[in-house]
């Protein structure tokens, strides 16, 4: 089965400074059909001011995954970790048993559009850790790029849970596919643009749920830029 789920439909909070998209339950929005996808907690797509951003606050047992689509995000841990992510990059934090940062867009003039990916762990209380990787455009087109794994394959950072997230960027006759194991989730946001996935013409914001499917197709895309994940059920 392969639901869809329109971005349209996702929770939207405008705090003025914050323009943020949630794709599941998350803070004022509950809807009790969209808390989680096997671990996948959360998605939110936001949009922060410049020189605006998220005061220092508290995290655990997660693992927080930070995928720039515009502008630069800084980063501030009590881990000690300090980095400013571009496009292309991606950030993994693993809050553990508590870590404590802040994110913000030190720009002056132009807003930082970033994902917000919470994948809930399958180890409680580790040790907090940290960690970033570029993947250059060329890696991404037309491709499903392996960018998150549990153990850190092929580049990819490292997440304490048996699921794995791949970006691909796609333009005209580009095609990609992913298998599914049996018994395995599966979860389609398009990031920005258009494409077509499994036959179905989606645009920035749109997702698709896959239960029981053992293909993904990503073919046709318009300046899209795509993230898929491959969840165990939880």
């Amino acid at each position: 089965m392969i639901t869809l789920r329109p971005a349209r439909e996702r929770g939207h909070a405008n705090h003025g400074w914050l323009d943020s998209w949630h794709s599941f339950s998350f803070a004022n929005y509950f809807d009790d059909q969209h808390v989680h996808w096997g671990p996948l907690r959360v998605i939110n797509e936001d949009k922060v001011a410049a020189g605006q951003g998220f005061g220092q606050h508290g995290h655990r047992d997660m693992e927080i995954i930070s995928y720039v689509l515009e502008g630069a995000l800084g980063h501030k841990d009590s881990m000690g970790n300090s980095s400013s992510i571009v496009p292309g990059d991606v950030q993994r934090m693993s809050a553990g048993t508590g870590v404590q940062h802040s994110e913000f867009n030190y720009s002056q003039d132009g807003t930082t559009h970033f994902l917000q990916i919470w994948i809930i762990p399958n180890q409680q209380g580790v040790a907090p850790s940290y960690e970033e990787r570029k993947f250059s455009a060329e890696e991404k087109q037309g491709r499903l790029r392996l960018v998150a794994s549990p153990d850190g394959a092929d580049g990819s950072v490292s997440i304490h849970q048996d699921a794995r997230l791949y970006a691909g960027l796609f333009d005209g006759d580009e095609q990609a596919q992913l298998t599914l194991a049996e018994g395995r989730l599966g979860y389609v946001h398009v990031a920005r643009g258009e494409v077509e996935v499994n036959g179905r013409a989606l645009a920035a914001g749109d997702a698709l749920l896959y239960d029981g499917e053992p293909l993904v197709t990503v073919r046709a895309g318009r300046s899209a830029e795509v993230l898929v994940f491959d969840l165990p059920r939880q």
